[in-house]
């Protein structure tokens, strides 16, 4: 099992920037990848960012060049640096571990507002 915990989430205005982390533990060896996802209210789970186990990384058209996904020393902790945000960036921001099965993390809030 893998037990993911998403932190950084928050309030801020548009124009502004967000760090968001995804500590994985349990059994962290067999992840092959860690992603980033979002759900707005009333809209799917969207697909943001992922970084494999080489660090290769791939982004959705909707944030490249805005967002970067990237790994701590740790390998364990997955980052996602958001900058220029927009009030459609307003979601509740997910992670995900790819390994024998698919482990979700519990969301953190972002909203983005003046």
């Amino acid at each position: 099992q893998v037990q993911l915990v998403e932190s950084g989430g928050g309030w801020v205005q548009p124009g502004g920037s967000l760090r968001l982390s995804c500590a994985a533990s349990g059994t962290v060896s067999g992840i092959r990848n860690m992603a980033w996802y979002r759900q707005a209210p009333g809209k799917q789970r969207e697909f943001l960012a992922v970084i494999t186990s080489s660090d290769d990384t791939d982004y959705a058209d909707s944030v490249k060049g805005r967002f970067t996904i990237s790994r701590g020393n740790a390998k364990n902790t997955v980052y996602l640096q958001m900058n220029s945000l927009k009030p459609e960036d307003t979601a509740v921001y997910y992670c995900k571990a790819r390994s024998f099965a698919e482990f979700w993390g519990q969301g953190t809030q972002v909203t983005v507002s003046s």
